[in-house]
């Protein structure tokens, strides 16, 4: 076994000196290891235990979701709401699997890759990754500019600024340790639900066929697909898998088997509770596109034309709160993807950037997209596309890992989680394909034209 890997079958303590910088308020270690000793019960034994998937949470809810449920609401009505349901319980499989291996091994998924891989491999996969980092920033960054330019009535330059600024001052957060910055990003995860609540009571839903669209499995045409991919690569995100190691991974150190167990325990927990709430924030972006703009306004395809379209249809309370959510959404969302994009790099290549340098960097391609006049809901749609495409990479490294004894010790996916999360896989890189095959004007057969 590679040395860097630390043994599975065995949870070591914490070895003493400063190798590892804590990354948790003093008060919060102290309340983990009370959880882990027993000595807590009920609530106060979940609350220390409860961050990481919250924080991945927000990747499911970035302005990538808005752009692609806008369009598969206002175009196809509920006929999609099964796509956002089963690519939710795809993540929380991955998600679930992605913090198990970060508690187990010490490790987050990209360290692993380069310890195992070849060399050719690893930088073949941080090249993947950073563009997909890259295609998750334009979507995050360009959702809160287009927000911000909306509400405050400024170019979209001015407000991507804005969110540049406040996204930075977020991040400096963690230098007081990384709860504040949960809590931050916690706080902005419950606007945007609370938006969408306000949303739904606000519109006329029909639930009758909200609950016909999540459970019949068809896509009308085509176009559905290029949405359907969009659905997926905006709903399992490349870096959300190589995040959620990465968060888990030194939060809180097992001293025994049974700790460690305990721990993984309430990673599961948390990862269906947070997406759970992250699912349900993306039907109801999906109902209410849907309910305000199916019948009358099929053609709205722009967050743009979403809002001045919202205003006289159901009021400028309900464009305001659309607004306010996607704002939330764009800025918590660029947090997380900085965070993702240093960790990715870390872990493959071995080196980190200045946290300024990586926000500019990151933030080129929504500049030139801008400068270009491209359109900004386009851009976010093909996005979500390129993220898709990137998927099959992390899920295949995780799938891997999470089956080799060696690596995860009891710990290990059981035969028929390891078949689930293959077939998993697979049923995401077949979409893509399809896709593909699409784009290449190369008909498919049993899909409608």
């Amino acid at each position: 076994m590679d040395e860097r890997v630390r043994d599975a079958t065995t949870p070591q303590p914490k070895p003493p000196g400063p190798a590892v910088p804590s990354t948790l308020t003093g008060r919060t270690r102290l309340a983990i290891r009370e959880v882990l000793e027993g000595r807590r019960t009920g609530l106060s034994m979940i609350v220390p235990l409860a961050g990481p998937a919250v924080v991945v949470s927000v990747a499911y809810m970035d302005p990538g979701n808005f752009a692609t449920n806008i369009q598969a609401g206002a175009r196809y009505g509920y006929a999609l709401l099964w796509v956002v349901l089963l690519a939710n319980v795809v993540a929380m499989l991955f998600q679930a699997l992605s913090a198990k291996l970060g508690i187990v091994t010490g490790k987050n998924l990209a360290e692993l890759c380069r310890a195992y891989f070849p060399t050719p491999l690893v930088l073949a996969m941080w090249a993947v990754s950073e563009i997909a980092a890259m295609a998750t920033d334009l979507a995050e960054f360009l959702g809160g500019a287009i927000g911000l330019s909306l509400l405050i009535h400024v170019p979209l330059i001015a407000g991507m600024i804005v969110t540049a600024i406040v996204t930075y001052v977020l991040l400096l957060f963690e230098k007081a340790g990384f709860r504040p910055l949960e809590l931050a990003i916690g706080a902005l995860v419950g606007i945007i639900g609370l938006s969408y609540i306000v949303e739904l009571f606000i519109t006329n839903v029909a639930w009758h066929g909200v609950f016909g669209g999540m459970f019949s499995l068809r896509l009308p045409d085509a176009d559905a697909v290029t949405i359907a991919v969009g659905i997926v690569g905006a709903t399992v995100m490349p870096h959300a898998l190589f995040l959620h190691s990465g968060l888990t991974k030194n939060r809180a150190i097992a001293n025994t088997p049974g700790e460690q167990r305990k721990l993984v325990k309430f990673s599961d927990i948390e990862v269906v509770i947070a997406l759970t709430v992250a699912g349900l924030i993306n039907m109801a972006m999906i109902v209410m596109a849907s309910a305000a703009f199916h019948a009358g306004h099929p053609e709205v395809a722009e967050i743009q034309t979403a809002y001045h379209t919202l205003a006289p249809l159901l009021g400028i309370g309900a464009a305001g709160i659309f607004l306010l959510a996607l704002i939330a959404s764009g800025i918590s969302s660029s947090v997380v993807g900085t965070m993702a994009g240093q960790m990715i790099m870390q872990g493959f290549v071995g080196f980190q950037i200045p946290l300024w340098l990586r926000r500019v960097i990151t933030m080129l391609p929504s500049i030139v997209v801008v400068a270009m006049g491209v359109d900004a809901t386009r851009a976010l749609v093909v996005s979500q596309v390129v993220l898709s495409l990137a998927l099959p990479f992390p899920m295949a490294a995780l799938v891997w890992f999470s089956c080799r004894r060696n690596v995860m010790g009891e710990h290990r996916s059981s035969p028929f989680l390891a078949v689930t999360a293959s077939a998993a896989a697979a049923g995401v890189l077949a979409l893509n394909v399809v896709l593909v095959l699409q784009t290449f004007g190369v008909s498919v057969p049993g899909l409608p034209g």
